[in-house]
């Protein structure tokens, strides 16, 4: 299973950023192995929840750990398969344990209001 994350950084001890549409990176971590791939998003003027979404998709993620998601990039996660958590908070290693946990809330609709509204 294929962790994404959001994250203001590309490691585990950087914090997490807590927009899912406009995060600064993308964390891909696998549990089972370790691996961490970072990728930077560069979120436009409209449309990012849909992009971030896309870009979940096209890397194998079925699971998002983020503060809060807007409803754009709730509906394309959902299309896509992927269950969402937020709620987080502190790094992306505490973000980890606290999902591993039992700890954050999955969400069932939108958290955030979106860009501009």
């Amino acid at each position: 299973m294929r962790l994404c994350i959001t994250a203001k950084g590309p490691s585990l001890g950087d914090d997490i950023d807590l927009s899912f549409g406009r995060a600064a990176y993308f964390l891909f971590h696998d549990p089972k192995t370790g691996e961490l791939h970072a990728i930077p998003n560069s979120p436009g003027a409209h449309g990012a929840g849909v992009q971030a979404a896309r870009i979940v998709a096209e890397n194998g993620a079925k699971t998002v750990i983020t503060g809060s998601v807007g409803p754009n990039a709730y509906r394309g996660l959902v299309a896509a398969g992927a269950e969402i958590y937020v709620g987080a908070e502190g790094t992306v290693a505490d973000a980890i344990a606290a999902y591993k946990e039992g700890k954050l809330p999955r969400a069932d609709g939108p958290s955030g209001r979106g860009h501009g509204r």
